[in-house]
């Protein structure tokens, strides 16, 4: 789980949540903001554990959203393991920073977000692009959502 961030059109500061399954590659979630608490990563992770499950750990880095009280408890509850990066050293979280840069270039650099809204739909459009039609050389040239929902499962609704 990591933050990229961007900006609307107007260049109001706008703020990603991403998050990405190490197995599968699969991302339940690039959630933007104008900003991002403790809370607001909580809600969007209670969103994603409702539709997938609970993971068993979480690797995140020291930034305040993830350091906070509120994802602490949140953790502790659903029996979820946070498991910090060493401050300054982005390679201890490598598969979300090689995503964010495929994020970035791939979407972020390609359009204008001229609204909050339109930024969750160009987003959308994109984590769906990357989970089901794109092949991963990563994962053998497959796409992340045959590995997270094996077989012919129909894509779950965000």
């Amino acid at each position: 789980m990591d933050f990229v961030h961007d900006q609307l059109a107007l260049g109001t500061k706008l703020r990603i949540l991403t998050i990405v399954d190490i197995h599968s590659r699969f991302c339940p979630a690039a959630d933007p903001r104008l900003t991002y608490r403790g809370e607001d990563v909580v809600r969007t992770l209670e969103q994603v554990c409702a539709q997938f499950g609970y993971p068993k750990t979480i690797r995140v880095d020291n930034g305040s959203e993830f350091i906070s009280r509120d994802l602490d408890l949140w953790a502790y509850a659903n029996d979820v393991t946070l498991d910090f990066s060493r401050p300054g050293k982005p390679t201890d979280n490598g598969f979300i920073e090689a995503f964010n840069s495929k994020l970035r270039s791939e979407c972020l650099n390609a359009h204008w977000f001229m609204s909050l809204a339109d930024a969750r739909e160009k987003l959308e459009d994109w984590r769906r692009h990357y989970n089901e039609d794109r092949p991963h050389s990563a994962i053998g040239y497959k796409v992340p959502f045959t590995l997270h929902y094996p077989g012919d499962a129909a894509s779950p609704s965000p």
